[in-house]
């Protein structure tokens, strides 16, 4: 890539922090700033060293990024989907596009984790610089690793917070062993509708049951791998399955804040780096979909303190609604690039042709200035603090010894 020489000089700023998380208490990307313990407005030696330490990964970052080209830097925010086990296909797949990201669906996932893991390093061209590698393994109805065997949320939102921490510990570990770094596994969603499309995944049945378990759930992954808080900003107040339809809600901003924003909140505070926003409309809100409103990402960051990755819900979505203003995939993708997402998701209907494409449609979008060079810039450098800081620590843990799916 274009860009090697630069990463190769910028990384050794990033491995010089201790840990995957950077510093103590944070994430690479995340929210949670490390306390400055300090009597005097005079910064101490200390409290530099600590600074630097918080601002390294997002200055190599944008070192990086500003080696970039246009084309490159709107790849980069780009995370696809081929579905395939064939380890050259995807290899080629991501030599061709140059995309940030890949997420593992159901058919990409092999009968044993040595063979998955085969396929998470031909998906890593570079490991200085490897991509976003992500997995929907929230345990139970939404599983990818069949040898996943620990708690879900069906049982754990009626136990107390120290198992959601301690199933999620493990299921960090199974899913970092297969050299994946992401995981969109943590619902934030509240309901106690038990006919609700998202209760068996929700975590809890009320805001603070809710909010308890996903801040323990956050705390379990911890730094092993990057946890994703999801689907924003909540699929409990908002009827109906967002994989087919647009779900809506009437409710105030007020009562949001009093509730289905309670466990997002935890979620941020706790260190999550990365927030995935639903294709859901709070009318009073926005009429558009959260993942495509400006209001809703400046409600995550001004409101809610949230200074991580955003990441749209898949975007394929928004087509399968059958609503023909979201009919046209890569529109979706730039609105929600405009709108304040880091990292576009395309899965259902992916083939090889939708990433180029989507990246195309992106440039395009620049030159015509629909999308400001600013905005994707941002995008860009928040997507490439998250990679440098994994090239810097590893993608993976050993292997697991017995990770074969449940006879």
């Amino acid at each position: 890539m274009r860009i090697r020489s630069r990463v190769l000089a910028v990384a050794a700023v990033v491995v010089a922090i201790s840990g995957f998380a950077g510093c103590a208490g944070g994430r690479p990307g995340g929210s949670s700033a490390t306390p400055i313990p300090s009597t005097s407005d005079t910064p101490t030696a200390a409290d530099v060293e600590v600074r630097a330490a918080e601002d390294a990964p997002r200055e190599a970052a944008r070192e990086a990024v500003d080696a970039m080209t246009v084309r490159e830097q709107a790849a980069s925010v780009v995370m696809g989907h081929i579905p395939t086990t064939d380890a050259a296909t995807l290899r080629a797949y991501m030599e061709s596009t140059g995309i940030g990201g890949f997420l593992l669906m159901g058919a990409n996932i092999p009968g044993d984790e040595a063979t998955l893991r085969g396929l998470t390093d031909a998906l890593t061209l570079d490991p200085a610089l490897p991509p976003l590698i992500a997995v929907d393994q929230e345990g139970g109805d939404v599983a990818r690793l069949p040898w996943d065997r620990e708690a879900s949320a069906v049982t754990l939102k009626n136990d107390p917070a120290a198992a959601a921490e301690q199933a999620f510990a493990a299921r960090a570990a199974l899913v970092r062993r297969a050299g994946i770094a992401v995981n969109f596994g943590v619902v934030a969603d509240t309901t106690s509708d038990a006919g609700s499309f998202i209760y068996r995944r929700a975590l809890g049945t009320s805001p603070e049951g809710s909010a308890e378990r996903v801040a323990a759930a956050v705390r379990g992954e911890g730094d092993t791998v990057l946890s994703t808080l999801k689907h924003f900003p909540g699929h409990g107040a908002a009827p109906g399955d967002s994989h087919a339809t647009i779900p809506t809600a009437a409710m105030s901003y007020d009562a949001w804040l009093a509730a289905d924003a309670v466990p997002f909140a935890a979620g941020i505070d706790a260190g999550a780096p990365l927030l995935m926003y639903g294709h859901l409309a709070f009318t009073a809100i926005d009429s558009a979909p959260a993942s495509l409103s400006a209001e809703w990402h400046r409600i995550a960051r001004e409101e809610l303190g949230f200074d991580g990755v955003a990441v749209t819900d898949d975007l394929g979505m928004l087509q399968s609604s059958g609503i023909p203003q979201y009919a046209d995939p890569v529109a979706n993708a730039v609105a929600a690039l405009v709108a304040g997402n880091d990292l576009v998701l395309t899965v259902v209907g992916s083939n090889a042709e939708t990433a180029p494409r989507t990246v195309d449609g992106i440039v395009a979008a620049v030159d015509s200035g629909t999308l400001s060079e600013d905005r994707l810039r941002d995008a860009a450098e928040r997507v490439m603090t998250l990679r440098l800081s994994l090239g810097a620590t590893g993608a993976a843990l050993e292997p697991c010894a017995d990770c074969v799916p449940v006879e």
